[in-house]
């Protein structure tokens, strides 16, 4: 039996719109592939990088808006780090529960703790960013590590790993993970945390850093105020961790550190509306990054809704189907690989199965979130 393989081909014989359709598919597969196999795959097969035994002395700062049960909780263990040299500095953010009283009992006996109080005034009311100013402003030394009153260290050695600065970098970009709760609103929140850190940690392996999360992010003193702090986006409501490094992260500046013992845990959302309120609030940054991350950014997420669509035509239409439905798997084969390589090293292995119908979602509605941001805007950091 004889087998016509040019009929294998038969896609680039350009004649009708369903040809160019084809190619189309074939484009955005290829963009897709360069994106998983060219950029997160780096994410994947990174090493971590040994410590560089120089233990400069560290600023934790950490900014609290009525957090008295998670300092409670979670200060304890930043106070006691595995560090020889380093400070604690909570921001207390005019909190009208008991956070201040929490934090002088805290002080009384932690020496390296101190209290930063925002003044009550209707001018800075609900600006993290000025809290965080004042806090970083009150830091006594030249690396400030950053996190959020909601969250707690892996481990007592997080404070050395996200330290570890090598060569000239200024910039230390971790992850911060949510913590793993039953039901489908931890499993979206926690894939779309995984999927944020893949993008963002594997662009600043490529020398091509645009965002970092301020539940674990660590810089220089100097670098913040040599850039005058947020004051070129303090009038957006969020940006201090993403629309920052934006702004200050350089090819040679920045690197990350992705070891288990560097992350943080967050409490996830356990209701919708406030989770979309959250997620609402984000995006109001990524319309100021840099045009060439917007441009990036915008490349894959459109690759991935040309790949898709243009795949459901195909296949009710084109015949025969099986290289469009070769090529279809191949792509989520190659996105499940690297996936499960980088959940091994940045956390999720959970949720890598059902990766592609969790990114299915996020394609429908973050867009949705997008437009309402034209619509209702909020006023308050917390």
């Amino acid at each position: 039996m004889n087998y016509n393989f040019s009929e294998l081909f038969l896609f680039l014989e350009l004649n009708d719109f369903w040809d160019y359709l084809q190619i189309i598919f074939l484009v955005a597969f290829l963009v897709q592939l360069f994106f998983y196999l060219g950029v997160f795959l780096r994410l994947a097969l990174h090493k971590n990088t040994e410590n560089a035994g120089v233990f400069a002395p560290v600023s934790v700062i950490i900014c609290a808006k009525n957090e008295r049960e998670n300092l409670l909780e979670y200060l304890p263990q930043y106070l006691s780090q595995n560090y020889p040299k380093y400070e604690v500095i909570v921001v207390n953010d005019n909190s009208v529960d008991d956070t201040a009283d929490v934090l002088k009992a805290f002080a009384l006996q932690h020496k390296h703790l101190k209290i930063v109080t925002v003044p009550d005034s209707d001018r800075f009311f609900g600006s993290k960013k000025f809290a965080l100013t004042l806090g970083i402003k009150a830091a006594q030394y030249e690396h400030v590590l950053l996190t959020d009153a909601d969250c707690k260290p892996s481990s007592s050695d997080w404070v050395k790993c996200m330290s570890n600065y090598t060569g000239n970098n200024t910039i230390i970009l971790g992850v911060g993970n949510y913590e793993k709760q039953d039901g489908l609103l931890n499993r979206l929140i926690r894939f779309e945390t995984f999927y944020t850190a893949l993008q963002y940690l594997s662009f600043a392996l490529i020398k091509f850093p645009y965002m970092g999360v301020g539940r674990n992010l660590a810089y220089h003193k100097e670098l913040f105020f040599n850039n005058k702090g947020f004051a070129s986006h303090q009038h957006i409501l969020s940006g201090d961790d993403d629309l920052f490094i934006n702004e200050v992260a350089t090819k040679t500046n920045t690197q990350i550190v992705i070891d288990e013992s560097a992350h943080t845990i967050s409490q996830p959302k356990t209701d919708y509306k406030l989770w979309i309120r959250q997620k609402k609030r984000h995006f109001l940054t990524a319309t100021h990054y840099q045009f060439k991350h917007q441009l990036v950014l915008g490349l894959l997420q459109l690759s991935q809704w040309i790949f898709l669509l243009s795949f459901i035509v195909l296949l009710i239409k084109v015949r025969p189907v099986y290289l469009i439905v070769s090529i279809f798997v191949l792509r989520y084969l190659i996105q499940l690989l690297v996936f499960k390589l980088s959940a091994n090293k940045i956390g999720g292995k959970d949720l890598v199965l059902a990766a592609p119908f969790f990114e299915l979602f996020f394609m429908v509605f973050n867009p949705l979130l997008v437009t309402s941001n034209l619509l209702i805007k909020q006023v308050k950091w917390n």
